[in-house]
């Protein structure tokens, strides 16, 4: 059970909105998949489930190449996508049934059943899915997504515009989906990332720029220091400019050097420089907010 995905690429006219990428998401794991918007992301998600057909490389779904044989793909594929498409005057287990026999799904009404225990979706059942919460048609998405036992799981966006309550909901679902199938997570909330997904790959203009452990890419950077500054108002991180400086926000800046007085060094700069520093402690790594800031932010 496996996604891997080798020399990728889409052209649209003159756009190149995959260019070569490669990346494997294993599985009993969860696989962030993030980027800007116009990243490539939508684009990838959309060519490995057999939606759209690349113009070079491969995506191999358990082991199955999607562009020669897509139908055998979606079906140990689920798939949600951002804008959930449901049948909104359908019932809930009317809805589910629907989509099982279309997947061809033995013993139809208890896996249904099954299902809807498992998604948590007991109480709305006999609802009709026009009438329930958004985070319950997420839960009815999810539901259509798994009712066919895909080994692969593709998620873009799932808890977009969904409560505090219901996101945490949603992610408890989706890890324990994941420890018997391949879950691949698009999202652009990092705090998600951080809490679900084991690994992160990241995309930027249609390229790969990191593709790692989540733990991995936060403490990158190897023998060097880190020291967070905080100052009372903003300050030109140009002042800095002999040490790698990362922006946080107007009143903080992120500093790295392999230098073991470092510190010292910067407490220097700020002093020559009469610069309101409110603190400067270590930073031991970075957020991934941060990680993702720093690779992919304008290079033009």
């Amino acid at each position: 059970m496996s996604l891997e995905v080798v020399g990728l690429t889409k052209i649209f006219g003159e756009q190149r909105a995959v260019d070569n990428i490669s990346f494997t998401a294993a599985a009993g794991q969860i696989t962030g998949f993030l980027g800007p918007n116009g990243a490539g992301k939508s684009t990838t998600m959309k060519i490995a489930t057999g939606f759209s057909l690349a113009t070079s490389g491969l995506v191999l779904v358990d082991g199955v190449d999607v562009s020669k044989d897509p139908l055998a793909v979606k079906k140990i594929t689920g798939y949600l996508p951002e804008h959930n498409p449901l049948y909104l005057d359908m019932y809930v287990r009317e809805f589910l049934r629907f989509i099982g026999r279309a997947y061809q799904v033995k013993n139809i009404k208890s896996k249904v059943e099954e299902m809807i225990e498992r998604i948590g979706l007991t109480r709305e059942r006999n609802k009709r899915i026009g009438t329930l919460s958004k985070g319950y048609r997420q839960r009815v998405g999810l539901a259509q997504a798994l009712i066919h036992d895909p080994s692969v799981l593709i998620l873009d966006e799932p808890t977009t515009g969904l409560d505090p309550n219901q996101i945490i909901e949603i992610r408890n679902i989706i890890k324990d989906i994941s420890k018997e199938k391949t879950v691949i997570l698009s999202t652009h909330i990092m705090q998600e990332v951080e809490a679900i997904c084991d690994k992160v790959v990241i995309i930027d203009r249609g390229q790969i720029v990191a593709d790692d452990e989540v733990s991995v890419l936060k403490t990158e950077g190897g023998d060097k220091q880190a020291f967070k500054m905080t100052f009372e108002s903003s300050v030109d991180e140009r002042l800095f400019e002999k040490f790698e400086i990362d922006r946080v926000n107007e009143k903080e800046l992120l500093a790295r050097a392999s230098e073991d007085n470092l510190r010292a060094e910067l407490l220097k700069v700020i002093a020559e420089n009469d610069l309101p520093l409110a603190s400067i402690v270590k930073a031991d790594e970075q957020s991934l907010e941060e990680v993702f800031r720093k690779l992919t932010k304008s290079k033009d």
